[in-house]
């Protein structure tokens, strides 16, 4: 899912910034980008791994970061919006323990739920994932705040900062994000207080199953052929084994009942257990992330499906599929490598929410390319091959 970060970080620099007199004194060295007007520092936006372009627009009081990806095939574009800093912070000051830079920005999405990234970045910096964090936006219309501060972040005096907005495999559509402002500050971590918004850290936790306290197994494991939308496959076998396979026109279904946990909060993240059956993939191309599975959230289409009745037309429920899966991934996993071995995968702490809640119906796998993958649907609740989420709540 990721590896496109490390192309999108690559590319953060440029231009610079005049701070607003309109500071106090004390808050020489700060960055504050309004989009009043004429933007006060040049901001550039452009588009990779994939065929999305995008575009900035300037409002009365915003910029708004637009994305046509009408003509992308795969879905694994991304876009970023970005400016560069010089000369305006007291970099000098990193030195000092307590010290750190926070980026803040207000947000307003087209569409959710939704995550985007903003990272800060110094021309030397080895780490690509360093000072970058993940948010997720989990309604249309609202504005967020959304911060992160760095961690031990190494500049000096006069070097330059780059920042940055990104999206990342948003959907087949046209997106808007609109940005009411952005600044980065010089601040004392000791009292500055916690950062804003939804993280959802990257790279992702490696969950283990001893740190969890729930472990629900799937009330219903399917899956549904595009190729043909009015058959149901609940009779899909390997040999004397049932499976639950995924390729180029198959979707894996996976429904919870968590009606016991409503009104609970997941304080974290939690995890996916699949157990694979058998896997196939194509090599020797150069094609983006062809060698992965794409885990959705459900949100809509048929929230009641069972196994022995559902079919692709079924789900849908209306005239395309979309409106019932999330367009932007939970997390794009490599293909298995181990048959018979557990894979446990990452799920964040919003969607894990959000299935609390019962605003997510489950979810689903499909591939990014020419895949074949097979997972064991476990004959009953108690088979330990049954995929099952982990997860913890609190009160």
């Amino acid at each position: 899912m990721y590896n496109k970060i490390s192309f999108l970080i690559f590319f953060t620099v440029i231009f610079s910034f005049i701070l607003s007199f309109s500071l106090p004194i004390a808050s020489q060295g700060q960055f504050l980008e309004e989009f009043e007007g004429d933007p006060a520092s040049e901001w550039i936006t452009f588009t990779g791994d994939g065929e999305a372009v995008s575009s900035l627009e300037w409002h009365d009081g915003h910029t708004r970061f637009i994305v046509d990806a009408t003509d992308d095939r795969q879905n694994v574009w991304w876009a970023i919006m970005r400016t560069h800093i010089t000369g305006i912070l007291d970099l000098g000051k990193l030195s000092e323990p307590r010290h750190e830079l926070r980026m803040e920005a207000r947000v307003r999405s087209s569409h959710a739920p939704r995550r985007l990234n903003m990272q800060l970045r110094t021309p030397d910096m080895e780490d690509n994932y360093a000072h970058l964090m993940e948010f997720d936006i989990p309604e249309t219309g609202n504005w967020y705040t959304i911060s992160l501060t760095t961690d031990q972040l190494e500049a000096r005096a006069g070097d330059e900062i780059s920042a940055h907005i990104a999206l990342m495999d948003w959907g087949p559509f046209i997106y808007e994000l609109d940005v009411d402002y952005v600044k980065v500050d010089l601040v004392d971590v000791s009292e500055a207080g916690p950062d804003q918004g939804e993280q959802v850290p990257y790279p992702p936790p490696v969950p283990e199953p001893e740190e969890f306290a729930a472990a629900v197994p799937a009330l219903e494991t399917g899956m549904v052929d595009a190729h043909y939308p009015d058959v149901n496959f609940s009779g899909w076998m390997a040999g004397e084994d049932p499976v639950l396979t995924t390729d180029n026109s198959k979707i894996i279904l996976l429904r919870w009942n968590l009606s016991s946990y409503a009104g609970m909060k997941a304080p974290d993240y939690g995890m996916l257990e699949l157990t694979p059956y058998s896997f196939y993939e194509t090599t020797g191309t150069d094609e983006i992330e062809f060698d992965q599975i794409r885990l959705v959230e459900i949100l809509g289409g048929d929230t009641g499906w069972i196994r022995d009745e559902v079919t692709y037309n079924s789900f849908k429920d209306v005239d395309s599929i979309e409106p019932a899966l999330n367009t932007q991934m939970i997390i794009d996993i490599d293909i298995p490598d181990q048959k018979d071995s557990p894979r446990y995968i990452h799920i964040p702490r919003p969607v894990i929410q959000r299935m609390l809640d019962g605003r997510t119906q489950g979810i689903a796998l499909y591939p990014l390319g020419a895949l074949h993958v097979s997972f064991y649907p476990g004959d009953s609740p108690d088979d330990p091959r049954r995929p099952t989420l982990y997860f913890n709540v609190e009160e």
